[in-house]
C-alpha cells in the first residue's frame, strides 16, 4: 500500500471516528448541559421573538436556573431581576400591581427578563454582545462606554469592555449560547421535557 493510499485510509478512519464520538457524545453532553424550564424559556423566547437558547444561555448563567438565587446586589429568580428594575418592566408591560416577590416566580421572572432583554436589543440596534452588557451593567452606563467610544459593540472587541465583570458576563453568555446551539443541533424542540427541572 502506498503512503498515500494510506494516509487517504488513516484521515478516513479519523473522520469516521470522530463523527460517531459526536453521534454518542452529543446525548451524554446534552445531561451535562440541560435546560430546565425548557418550556417556560421557549414560550416567553417566542413572545418576545428572541432566540430561546440566548434566553437559555442567560438564565445558565444568571442563576444557574435556580429560580430561587438572589444575588449580593439583590438581583431575583431565573433571569436575576432587580426589584426596581421589574417595578419598571411591570410598568411597561402594563401590569397595575407588581411584588418583588413575584420575581421568584419561573414564569413571571422568565416574562419579564425576556421583555426586558427585547427592549434591550431594540435600544441597541439588535446587537447581542451589547444587549448582554446592558443587562448586566444598566443601559445608561453600556450607551455612554459607546458614546464615549471606550467599546465599539463589537463581539471581536469584547476585551475593551470597561467592567470585567461585564466583560465576563457576556463572553459566559455568548459562549454558552454556542454550546447549546451545538449540543442540541440548533433545534430547541430537541431540548428533552424530562429535564424540565433540576
Amino acid at each position: 500500500m502506498s503512503k498515500r493510499l494510506a494516509a487517504n485510509h488513516i484521515l478516513w478512519l479519523t473522520m469516521v471516528v470522530m463523527l460517531l464520538a459526536a453521534f454518542w457524545m452529543k446525548p451524554m453532553l446534552r445531561r451535562l448541559f440541560p435546560i430546565p424550564f425548557a418550556r417556560e424559556i421557549a414560550a416567553a423566547a417566542e413572545a418576545n421573538a428572541l432566540d430561546p437558547f440566548l434566553v437559555a444561555a442567560l438564565v445558565r448563567v444568571e442563576s444557574g436556573f435556580n429560580p430561587r438565587a438572589v444575588s449580593s446586589r439583590g438581583a431575583r429568580g431565573l433571569m436575576q431581576v432587580m426589584p426596581d428594575t421589574g417595578q419598571w418592566i411591570a410598568a411597561q408591560m402594563g401590569w397595575t400591581a407588581f411584588d418583588p416577590e413575584l420575581l421568584f416566580d419561573p414564569e413571571l421572572n422568565l416574562r419579564m427578563g425576556t421583555w426586558y432583554l427585547r427592549a434591550l436589543l431594540e435600544q441597541f440596534d439588535g446587537r447581542p454582545a451589547v444587549a448582554l452588557a446592558a443587562y448586566n451593567a444598566g443601559r445608561t452606563r453600556v450607551q455612554e462606554w459607546l458614546v464615549q467610544g471606550r467599546w465599539d459593540g463589537r463581539e471581536e472587541t469584547l476585551a475593551d469592555i470597561p467592567f470585567p465583570e461585564t466583560r465576563n458576563h457576556v463572553r459566559r453568555v455568548l459562549t454558552t449560547l454556542d454550546t447549546y446551539r451545538w449540543l442540541y443541533d440548533g433545534s430547541f424542540e430537541q431540548v428533552s421535557p424530562d429535564l424540565n427541572r433540576m
